[in-house]
């Protein structure tokens, strides 16, 4: 369904039945589909309730309307307002974990639990290594070759939609610890200036000093050791907020697809866990 919020449209899904989990998906700029199916499988005795945010999928904006970081927080709170919940329980990917963040620090007492995983750091400078991190592993001789060897293939011209697969496939695998698992990745794709913008309205950002002031909230940071997103990153944001801290091996940035099972277990634990101690 569509719905109105602050002079946008917001696409929102909604799966399975029980306490409501909001899903934040990453990017910025990208859309809830690529978290599918492996997120879906956390619809068990919970509702999962994911949204396009602003700028991105299928809730575009007009140019002129702005999209920063503060944009898509006031619109997670109106959501909840319009939901009518007193309190969110947050599961945030990649940069939807810095956007679960940057909501529970504007909004602390409407926070009830958070699920970070994979967050993008909470600090610039950690971002940037990450970058740095992801351009290494981009320029690996092994993906240049496949590259080289799709462009030689002819298959753009025999079948546009399997070369445009496998390119996304190798665009994506750095972000993996096994490359060929990027073929189950559901395809997405970026707004680009939604992306932008939201970087540039962060500007110089470091969330750290703030972030011992969500102790207190129930809290899990799940992450792939082998994540071009630098260690110390989750490691930090785990301490800072007082969360448990779960690595997964041989695994990289998409838990939901290279290490499903374990990741469905641990979040799923956490949030039957995290409930029974909350009384909520």
């Amino acid at each position: 369904m569509t719905i109105p919020i602050r002079s946008i449209d917001l696409f929102v899904r909604r799966v399975g039945a029980g306490p409501p989990l909001v899903v934040l998906h990453g990017g910025p700029g990208a859309h809830h589909d690529y978290l599918l199916p492996g997120f879906d499988s956390l619809a068990r005795g919970r509702e999962l309730i994911y949204y396009d945010q602003r700028g991105g999928g299928r809730s575009p904006v007009p140019r002129e309307t702005p999209v920063g970081w503060r944009e898509q927080v006031a619109d997670l709170e109106a959501l909840r307002e319009t939901w009518g919940l007193e309190q969110l329980s947050i599961a945030g990917y990649s940069w939807g974990g810095l956007l679960a963040l940057l909501y529970a620090l504007e909004h602390r007492p409407r926070v009830g639990r958070l699920v970070l995983v994979s967050p993008a750091p909470a600090w610039r400078e950690a971002r940037e290594e990450f970058e740095r991190a992801f351009s290494r592993r981009n320029l690996d001789p092994s993906l240049q070759e496949a590259r080289r060897e799709l462009r030689e293939s002819g298959l753009r011209e025999r079948d546009p939609t399997a070369y445009q697969r496998r390119m996304f496939e190798l665009s994506v695998a750095p972000y993996f610890f096994d490359p060929s698992r990027a073929r189950e990745l559901t395809p997405f794709r970026v707004t680009g200036r939604t992306q932008q913008e939201i970087w540039a309205s962060l500007g110089d950002y470091d969330l750290r000093p703030r972030l011992p002031t969500l102790r207190g909230i129930p809290a899990i940071v799940v992450h792939g050791e082998d994540d071009p997103i630098p260690p110390e990153a989750p490691r930090t944001a785990a301490q800072l907020i007082g969360a448990h801290l779960h690595p997964l091996a041989r695994c990289g940035h998409v838990p939901h697809v290279e290490a499903r099972e374990e990741f469905v277990r641990v979040v799923d634990g956490f949030l039957v866990g995290s409930r029974g101690r909350s009384g909520v």
